[in-house]
């Protein structure tokens, strides 16, 4: 933003001077650059959580890269560069610009006054409204580093969320505008060093062998050394830039791609098979392979035929015409089989599909296969997708078969019927300028021509391939994400306040409402339970609150704010979630616990781990806290998988935690002693514990019953034995051995045909 010359300088007082001064002083230098990178994106609208930021390994104070990504993944548009003065004053009208600091530290940069040859700083730790300073170039480069952040906001997300196709590719190759163009100039500089040896060993043959000519000889021999040599250097300049070229997009590809599954919602994955889902999205690599190998071997040959084509017409027209001819007919046999060829190979990838589901789910379920004996049911279902597989394979080898077996002949022709054709001409009609030497200059040419032409027209059937692979992975990666969810919304203050008003709830593709009409409240720290038969509609809740499902209606509201408003980055990392069956990464414990927070400290991991039970069977464990858990979590009990959970969701002292059956997989003492330490885990927090084990719901503050999707009633535990028929009842179903009638009742019924109580959730 250009400051007016006239900008008053508000004097700081003293005591506000004071107040900035002990407040950077609590601050590292890192922290006030992370400060005012925060202060330049919330100028954009968007307010940045530190939880979300990662330090690089070995980086004291983030890099401006660093700083960069973070912002990226946020939803806006940030680059690092470097600058110099004369660059920086001429920065009209433009948004905070981050300035990189010697000491670590940042400030931002406001607006610029080239006359007086000022920029303006603002402190990022003080208020928007406070006046900035001017600072002169000497004042400046006594403590700027040359390196600024640039910060927009992302107005056009089409690259993040542009549908995966042909036009998608053009847009990745294009991006390498420069390396393209550099590669073009050395391939047609290439391309016309490849004329000469043609011409002159035409020479060779006309005047050296012919005349006997030593001199000449000589001169063309120190001709072609040159040459040589150019060639060879500029060859390998060219493979240099093609492998940096093909590198940067294989990188690109390959984390668009990453990024755009991570965005994909929960529900797109609970309704697809993993092995389906790894299958198509690896089909893109396929593509990757085409855009680095195939294509750009084309795009360079093409600039040989573009070079070399008009010297072939030059040495004989009617010979040139006879090389186009033939290639164009490859070029048609290729379109024609392409219709066929599509079906076949689309059938084929689709069973290849199955083929890699099917490996996936053995692989995934092993222990059940080798607990039941499943094996041979699982080969003869692995030998009928074999013989599947390999029927479409065949068949498109053979339709592929013979369109290559057509051609060959035309190749044949370019590269040996010209020649010969070529000679006839030289023997029969003198007059026509084909002689021997142009008859040899033609094949070297005319052999350098003719691939590049039999290769584009090839060309055609790999786009065939590459267009089916991308259906494939589109299928998967053009469904809608969440990336709008988790870049943009409020970023409240959680408490832990929560109220449903006339929530209703439909799974897509359901014939009834899993919830219905659902309507309370508690206020922040309640410890709620959720009870109820399978199907009531207890995790459908949960799922809601972590914002998984969001196409409800009614009003679902977090401390007064409505949960689709909020940012659902915000909304997870405010919320601790045990499930029923978690998932623990590849790693130590404390990696596990820490769980994508590597700046906590241990006295954190062994605080939250005391809390969960988990303390006391790490310490017998020989490494502690740096033992490693195996892929699967083979080495670890189901309930010690269970605590290190509870753990990791406890560790940031979220205000919010959800538990999910999370005790289910414990045995009774683990069990007692996680419950035991559950008052204490929420102690200023609220909970949504859903169990089916009432027992361990004693304790909570309310429970609500639920039956069909419709809240029955809510209270304590007391008030619902005496109110509630269905909690009543499944009290009485898990707890009969309490009963002092049971025997009574049981023997009243009859041999064993008691009155059946409703079944367990």
């Amino acid at each position: 933003m250009d400051q007016p010359e006239n900008l008053p300088q508000v004097p700081e007082s003293e005591a506000k001077r004071s107040q900035n001064a002990n407040k950077k002083a609590r601050l590292s230098p890192m922290m006030i650059r992370l400060r005012a990178t925060m202060a330049a994106a919330k100028y954009h609208g968007v307010d940045l959580d530190l939880r979300d930021f990662a330090t690089e390994p070995g980086e004291k104070s983030p890099s401006p890269a660093t700083l960069a990504r973070w912002l990226n993944s946020q939803g806006l548009v940030a680059k690092g560069m470097r600058l110099k003065w004369r660059y920086l004053i001429r920065m009209f009208n433009s948004p905070p610009v981050v300035l990189m600091f010697k000491d670590g530290s940042a400030g931002l940069m406001v607006g610029v006054n080239p006359k007086k040859g000022v920029v303006f700083l603002r402190d990022p730790l003080g208020k928007e409204t406070d006046a900035p300073v001017a600072v002169d170039e000497l004042r400046l480069r006594q403590a700027w580093t040359g390196d600024v952040l640039l910060v927009k906001r992302n107005r056009n997300l089409s690259e993040a969320e542009a549908p995966i196709n042909f036009l998608w590719l053009a847009k990745m190759v294009l991006r390498e505008r420069v390396s393209l163009r550099d590669i073009a100039i050395a391939s047609m500089v290439i391309s016309i060093l490849q004329i000469f040896p043609a011409f002159i060993v035409m020479q060779v043959i006309n005047k050296v062998v012919n005349f006997h000519s030593m001199a000449t000889l000589v001169s063309i021999s120190g001709l072609v050394l040159i040459l040589s040599f150019y060639e060879v250097l500029l060859s390998y300049a060219r493979r240099e830039l093609t492998n940096v070229m093909a590198t940067r997009l294989d990188a690109r590809i390959s984390i668009h791609t990453y990024n755009r599954l991570l965005a994909l919602p929960l529900e797109f994955f609970e309704r697809q098979q993993a092995g389906r889902i790894v299958g198509k999205v690896s089909q893109i690599y396929g593509v990757r392979d085409f855009l680095t190998g195939r294509l750009m071997a084309t795009f360079l040959d093409l600039f040989t035929l573009i070079v070399i084509l008009p010297f072939l017409f030059y040495i004989s027209a009617p010979l040139a015409w006879m090389v186009v001819a033939g290639a164009g007919a490859i070029g048609l046999i290729v379109v024609l089989f392409m219709p066929p060829m599509m079906r076949l190979y689309m059938q084929r990838i689709e069973e290849e599909m199955e083929r890699a589901s099917r490996m996936y789910e053995t692989v995934a379920g092993i222990r059940t296969v080798k607990t039941l004996a499943l094996e041979p049911a699982r080969r003869q279902e692995w030998d009928e997708i074999i013989a599947v597989v390999s029927k479409w394979r065949l068949a498109t080898g053979r339709m592929s078969n013979w369109p290559e077996t057509l051609v060959m002949p035309l190749e044949f022709f370019i590269n040996r019927g010209v020649i010969l054709i070529g000679a006839y001409i030289c023997l029969t009609s003198p007059t026509a300028g084909v002689d021997a030497g142009a008859i040899v200059a033609f094949m070297m040419l005319g052999n350098r021509v003719a691939s590049p032409l039999v290769n584009i027209a090839k060309l055609m059937s790999t786009i065939m391939e590459v267009r089916t692979a991308l259906g494939q992975a589109g299928e998967i990666l053009n469904n809608p994400t969440e990336t709008k969810e988790l870049t943009t919304g409020l970023r409240p203050r959680i408490i832990g306040a929560l109220s449903f008003e006339d929530v209703n709830f439909t799974y897509p593709g359901g014939s009834g409402r899993a919830l219905k009409n659902l309507t309370f409240s508690i206020p922040a720290g309640t410890m709620l339970g959720l009870v109820g038969r399978s199907g009531s509609g207890k995790s459908t809740i949960t799922r809601l609150l972590q914002g998984v499902s969001r196409n409800y209606t009614g009003f679902l509201r977090l401390d007064g704010v409505d949960l689709r408003e909020i940012n659902l980055t915000h909304l997870r990392r405010s919320f601790g979630v045990v499930l029923q069956d978690n998932f623990l990464f590849r790693g130590t414990i404390r990696d596990n616990i820490t769980a994508g927070r590597p700046g906590l400290t241990m006295d954190d991991v062994i605080r939250a781990a005391r809390l969960a039970g988990a303390e006391e069977f790490i310490e017998r464990m020989p490494a502690g806290y740096d033992t490693e858990i195996e892929e699967g979590s083979t080495n670890i009990s189901g309930g010690q998988r269970q605590r290190l959970a509870i753990a990791r969701a406890v560790i940031m002292d979220p205000k919010f935690m959800i538990l999910d059956e999370a005790t289910s997989a414990l045995d009774p003492e683990s069990e007692a002693l996680v419950n035991a330490n559950l008052e204490r885990i929420a102690k200023g927090r609220t909970m949504v514990i859903v169990s089916h084990r009432l027992s361990s719901l004693v304790n909570c503050d309310k429970i609500l019953v639920l039956d069909q999707g419709i809240m029955q009633a809510i209270g304590t535990h007391d008030e619902l034995l005496e109110t509630c028929e269905i909690y009543r009842t499944l009290w009485l179903q898990q707890n009969r051995h309490l009963d002092p009638n049971k025997k009574e009742s049981n023997q009243s019924n009859g041999h064993g045909n008691s009155t059946m109580l409703p079944k367990e959730a």
